[in-house]
């Protein structure tokens, strides 16, 4: 079995895929999109968005990171991606799933599904555009306003070249309203020879098990589930009564289910080994709160070195609003904080009940690259887009 880190525009940036693969269970990552309008981009703007490129294409735990384009002019997608495939990036991915109204009143991510010849189209023109041998996945919602072009969508994205296929099971007019409908993407499966990886509404070890059953899909796509649950891949995992597939540092090697996965832990450079100063990596049981205070603490100090003053407190806030439904202590610490904006005040109440921040070592692995994104201001959790 495969679990996948979703893409999450607003929340899962570089800083929170470090701490989230650090604790194990996930065979690759996601970014978020890079928009694609009129233009090749320029390095520093992939960069940016996904750091990690500069490390192999991998977090500072050895997990893949695949960068996601987001767009319609299908050559100037084709002339990005040729662009970031020159990066080393660990495959490529096409956003067809993304419901917010300023990306859809421009023609891209879910707007798109209600062109199968135009999804086809950009695909096959990514396709072109890309080596030999390095993967192009795309994700994608069951339609626009409803479903009944969900099969004609995917099979339109796998014969334009896909390598794999993520299907998020609501349509955009669905927006992320309970229930998903996991069993339509079996009839998505049964559309397409290619992969697909079921998405959406999985927050609970009991969700996983309704979704694979329903939709027929051995890999998962995990987004605010697991920001919610930092141990809910190893959950699934355990009970699925699975190993870890690909991505892994511990093996790498092509998984069963995630096209192209590939990569020898030997040859990564130093800044992405899995062994690092005072930063946990687990991935052998499911973190108790003791287990989570670490990573808080790291996850707070690379919002310190990377990202806006003022944007601190407000992403602290943001994680511990989603923990909060699974950990009582993450309960009571937003409670503590909730009006706090001043970060060296949040700093101090961090270190007076979390504890001592880990030891980072200068130049190791903690630094995911030299291009970090910045923020101008905390998004809430109305502002998150993603799985």
């Amino acid at each position: 079995m495969a679990i996948l880190l979703a893409p999450m525009e607003g929340l899962l940036d570089f800083a929170l895929r470090d701490v989230l693969t650090r604790v194990g269970g996930i065979s690759l990552c996601v970014s978020e999109f890079i928009r694609v309008t009129d233009s090749v981009l320029p390095e520093r703007v992939f960069f940016r968005v996904v750091p990690e490129l500069a490390h192999g294409s991998r977090t500072p735990a050895g997990v893949p990171v695949r960068p996601q384009l987001l767009g319609s002019d299908a050559a100037c997608l084709a002339d990005n991606a040729a662009r970031l495939a020159t990066l080393g990036p660990a495959g490529i991915d096409l956003n067809f799933g993304c419901p917010a109204r300023i990306v859809n009143r421009h023609g891209g991510g879910a707007a798109l599904l209600k062109d199968p010849e135009q999804l086809h189209h950009i695909v096959a023109a990514v396709r072109r555009a890309l080596p030999t041998g390095l993967v192009l996945s795309a994700k994608m919602r069951l339609g626009f306003d409803d479903d009944s072009r969900a099969e004609d969508c995917a099979r339109a994205i796998a014969a334009g070249g896909a390598d794999e296929l993520v299907v998020h099971a609501r349509t955009k007019a669905q927006a992320y309203r309970p229930p998903a409908y996991w069993e339509r993407i079996a009839d998505v499966c049964a559309a397409v020879t290619i992969p697909v990886v079921a998405n959406g509404e999985i927050w609970t070890v009991d969700d996983a098990r309704r979704c694979v059953q329903a939709s027929g899909c051995t890999n998962l796509m995990l987004g605010r589930g697991m920001v919610a649950d930092p141990g809910l891949a190893l959950a699934v995992l355990a009970d699925q009564g699975a190993t870890l597939a690909a991505g892994a540092a511990d093996d790498p090697q092509g998984a069963p289910g995630v096209a192209g996965v590939a990569g020898d832990p030997a040859t990564m450079p130093a800044s992405v080994s899995a062994t690092t100063t005072g930063i946990p990596r687990m991935g052998i049981t499911r973190p108790g709160w003791p287990e989570l205070r670490p990573l808080l603490l790291y996850f707070w100090q690379l919002n310190l070195a990377h990202i806006d003053a003022r944007a601190r407190a407000g992403r602290m806030k943001q994680w511990l609003n989603f923990l909060r439904r699974v950990y009582p202590e993450a309960e009571q610490a937003f409670t503590a904080l909730r009006t706090v904006s001043d970060a060296r005040v949040m700093q101090a109440w961090l270190h007076e009940h979390l504890g001592t921040p880990p030891d980072t070592a200068p130049g190791q692995d903690v630094q995911p690259g030299r291009h970090m994104p910045m923020a101008d201001a905390a998004p809430s959790r109305t502002d998150v887009i993603g799985a």
